[in-house]
C-alpha cells in the first residue's frame, strides 16, 4: 500500500473510531454513570478498547509518515493519545471513568474534527 494510501486508511480507521466513542458516549451524562450499572461498565469497557485502538493508531500513523504528519496539527495532544493507550493496556484495573469521561466529552469531538481536516488535506495535498 502507497504511503498516502496507508496514511488515509489510518486517518479513516481513527475517524470511525471517534465516531464509535461518541456514539456509545451518548447515554453518559457523568462519570458515575460509567460506574452506576453494568450497562455502564461495559460501555466504558467498550469505550477503552476504542481508546487503546485509537492510541495504537496514532503511534502507527507517526511512524507511516516518519514524524511529520502529526507536528503539522499541534492542536491535538498526540502524545497524550498514546500514553492514554499505554495506561489503558497496561495498568487497566488503576482506571479513573472521570478521566475518561474527560476525554470522551472534551478530546475526542476535537479529535475527530481534526481528523476530517487531515484527511481533507490529505485529498488537497497539504
Amino acid at each position: 500500500m502507497p504511503p498516502n494510501e496507508l496514511t488515509r486508511s489510518i486517518l479513516e480507521q481513527m475517524l470511525k473510531s471517534t465516531r464509535t466513542i461518541l456514539r456509545r458516549f451518548a447515554p453518559i451524562s457523568a462519570p458515575a454513570d460509567f460506574v452506576a450499572s453494568d450497562e455502564g461498565l461495559d460501555r466504558l469497557d467498550a469505550i477503552c478498547m476504542q481508546l487503546i485502538a485509537l492510541g495504537e493508531a496514532t503511534k502507527n500513523l507517526d511512524k507511516v509518515t516518519d514524524g511529520a504528519l502529526l507536528p503539522r496539527y499541534p492542536d491535538i495532544e498526540w502524545r497524550r493519545l498514546m500514553g492514554m493507550r499505554d495506561v489503558l493496556s497496561h495498568h487497566y484495573f488503576d482506571l479513573n471513568e472521570e478521566v475518561v469521561f474527560g476525554v470522551c466529552a472534551r478530546q475526542i469531538p476535537r479529535l475527530g474534527q481534526e481528523l476530517e481536516s487531515m484527511l481533507g488535506d490529505l485529498d488537497s495535498g497539504t
